[in-house]
């Protein structure tokens, strides 16, 4: 379109950002949106319910089925050896990679192909069903927006690119409607994830709420009627917290600093380690596997916990984390904070999967381990190493503070102040301490944001 071009102009596009908004079409947008939030809430449903009934089957129930009293201390190793394997296989013959890799933060890039999903979703299930260090998020995320595009396609095949845009964005939201404990996170996740501002937000926004809300409901009606349990985040009878004092400002400056330099480290490391994989990718695989396994086994023997608190993503081991903080010692923490720390570096690096609960759980571990500090209390602290680690790993700010105070309940509003200050402060550290883009990707920064 000329610069010339007089505004109002026959043939000129309208300038007013909701004039979509006002068409028919968007009406049929949000119908489209609503209904497809029933399907992909479902699968995603059962894809959460199959990764939680893989979890105990492998590690607890097939041993006995193979002859072992219990669970043998070494498991872990062929377990993860399997598992590694299994991603290797499916990265290098199917197609797509086995989705998005985790060690380059959480991609909102546009929907998978049809033809990628298979591959999307047994990588994920090999990844998260035989413990490595990655959440479920991210493939959820993809699977949502590629089978959303998919079903809509089959029966309009010419639907314009903006249009399917938006339904993929959908597919999105319903999908992760409630894994992170509110619809509401799940769309600040996304929004800010995928960088979208300005009028185009409400836009583009509204039908992926609508399905995020239906999404909720199925999820809701399911936990009902399955009896399977709920699969979304949640921490019960969180301890009080008094409000915040002096000293615990003072201390949230510290625990976003450290954080900061301990969740560089291990992104740094597994992009250090990715393209290493990437030349041997199945041997590589079943390596880093082996390596997991590892870990797990020196922190079970180290500890006399079990490895499983290494293993899997940590989303259904933070409540007990936190209620039985006090059967943790400072020297058991700080092992487990090294062992997992390095598991999820391994696993960013070879697994597929998403880097956000397992941050949590770092963040809250090493968050309990300063509690231990004077003048700290456990639930801020909780809170605290929980936001930091997640802006650490995500660079999603808004998120991070959402993520560590809405599920914390009523104590997250008391705890909430000092959760911003150590975000903010490991946000800006993060920032200094990341290279600065050169080449193409400056180029792409300098222009501007794509259109949305």
């Amino acid at each position: 379109m000329s610069a010339d071009s007089p505004v109002g102009a026959p043939g000129t596009p309208s300038t007013d950002p909701f004039a979509q908004v006002r068409t028919r079409g968007y009406i049929g947008l949000l119908v489209m949106a609503a209904v497809l939030g029933v399907p992909i809430s479902a699968g995603a449903y059962g894809f959460l319910a199959l990764v939680d009934a893989l979890q105990p089957w492998t590690y607890t129930d097939l041993p006995k089925a193979l002859g072992f009293r219990g669970t043998p201390p070494w498991w872990p190793l062929p377990l993860l050896a399997v598992a590694g394997l299994l991603v290797g296989v499916t990265i290098r013959y199917l197609p797509g990679i086995g989705g998005h890799k985790p060690a380059e933060g959480l991609s909102t890039a546009g929907a998978p192909k049809p033809r990628e999903l298979p591959g999307i979703f047994l990588a994920a299930v090999a990844t998260l069903g035989l413990g490595a260090v990655l959440g479920p998020e991210a493939p959820l995320i993809m699977l949502g927006s590629g089978v959303a595009l998919w079903l809509v396609r089959l029966l309009k095949p010419d639907m314009p690119p903006q249009s399917g845009a938006v339904v993929g964005a959908a597919g999105s939201f319903a999908a992760v409607s409630t894994l992170l404990g509110s619809p509401i996170t799940g769309a600040f996740l996304l929004m800010e994830a995928s960088g979208i501002g300005g009028p185009m937000l409400g836009v583009v926004l509204v039908p992926g709420l609508l399905a995020a809300g239906i999404g909720s409901l199925v999820f809701i009606g399911l936990d009902n009627w399955t009896g399977l349990g709920t699969y979304s985040l949640a921490i019960p009878d969180v301890p009080h917290a008094n409000s915040p004092t002096v000293a615990e400002f003072g201390w949230a400056l510290v625990i976003g600093l450290v954080v900061a330099l301990v969740g560089t480290g291990i992104r740094r490391l597994s992009l250090w380690l990715q393209p290493r994989v990437e030349r041997r990718l199945v041997p590589a695989s079943v390596l880093m596997g082996l390596v997991i396994g590892g870990l797990a086994i020196a922190y079970a023997q180290g500890t006399g916990k079990a490895a499983t608190e290494v293993m899997y993503s940590g989303q259904s081991a933070l409540g007990p984390l936190l209620a039985n903080s006090a059967d943790y010692t400072v020297g058991t923490l700080t092992l487990l904070l090294t062992c997992k720390g390095l598991a999820y570096c391994v696993s960013l690096s070879a697994f597929r999967g998403g880097p956000i609960f397992p941050a949590m759980f770092l963040g809250a571990a090493g968050g309990i381990a300063m509690s231990h500090l004077p003048g700290l209390q456990l639930t801020p602290a909780f809170a605290m190493g929980i936001g930091a680690m997640s802006v650490t790993m995500l660079r999603l700010p808004l998120t991070s503070v959402l993520l560590a105070t809405l599920l914390l309940g009523s104590q997250g509003l008391t705890v909430m102040p000092l959760v911003i200050v150590a975000v903010v402060v490991a946000y800006v550290v993060t920032l200094r301490l990341s290279p600065a883009p050169t080449g193409r990707s400056e180029a792409g920064a300098r222009a501007g944001p794509a259109p949305a």
